[in-house]
């Protein structure tokens, strides 16, 4: 007879509470379970086709997580707390790495989710309402799913292999995000003021907006520089961030 294993699981509390997923979605419970990592998990990290092509830690996440869901279907946030719950799970809370030539220790548990506000969204609708300040355009626009990351990482690779000089990856981006100009849904009117009547101004205005609204992990630490100032950077995240022990 075979032998089963049982292993544990964690469930992890996604930053978006859930609201921003359809009712009959298993993300809109707000939380999704995950299993402990083992030497199945160490093998994907070890996958250089995995590496190479750049999917690796997302093909970690999808064995990891035990919850039955579309994983395109997450926000870019709550994977991101799912990520940090992989990494603590499977090696700890203490994540060492270098920066700006010093050697720096982030402890993953303290970090906090920057959690959505109830007051800003109607439950099961991933939907929210701006007004461009210097234009004064109304939009409605999206939080980005794992699922649009890689539309956008898709059609930009098309567009480098037309021009290999042009990056457009903010507009390019933003063309994802909103979802309406002045009530029109039509993706054509969109994609035609975001390229020719997005104000620099309004741009900026709306991606702070963006990023305030957005359920996520504050991924940023304190470290002091070489002049003995404080100063505030963002964690990089790479294969080391889950294999502290790879020399990748």
């Amino acid at each position: 007879m075979e032998n089963q294993f049982t292993l544990p699981t964690e469930t992890v509390e996604l930053p978006s509470k859930g609201l921003l997923y359809p009712p009959e979605s298993p993300l809109a419970e707000g939380k999704i379970e995950i299993k402990y990592m083992t030497a199945k998990e160490e093998d994907i990290l070890t996958n250089n086709s995995y590496i190479k092509d750049g999917t690796v830690i997302d093909k970690l996440l999808k064995s990891l997580i035990v919850t039955n869901i579309n994983y395109n279907d997450l926000l870019v946030g709550d994977k991101n707390a799912i990520m940090v719950a992989a990494r603590v799970l499977g090696y700890g809370k203490d994540y060492e790495f270098e920066y700006n030539g010093e050697s720096q220790t982030v402890d993953l548990t303290t970090l906090k989710d920057k959690e959505l506000d109830n007051s800003s969204v109607t439950n099961g609708e991933n939907s929210f309402d701006f007004t461009f300040p210097k234009s004064g355009v109304s939009v409605t626009f999206k939080l980005l799913t794992h699922g649009d990351e890689q539309k956008i990482e898709k059609e930009l690779r098309g567009l480098k292999k037309i021009n290999k000089r042009a990056s457009p990856e903010l507009t390019t981006r933003l063309k994802y995000i909103l979802t309406s100009i002045n009530g029109d849904t039509e993706s054509k009117t969109i994609r035609n003021f975001i390229d020719n009547g997005l104000l620099a101004v309004d741009a900026r205005a709306f991606r702070k907006n963006y990023t305030k609204v957005s359920p996520d992990v504050d991924m940023k630490f304190d470290f002091v520089d070489s002049r003995g100032e404080d100063k505030e950077a963002s964690l990089p995240i790479g294969i080391n961030f889950f294999w502290p022990d790879a020399d990748l």
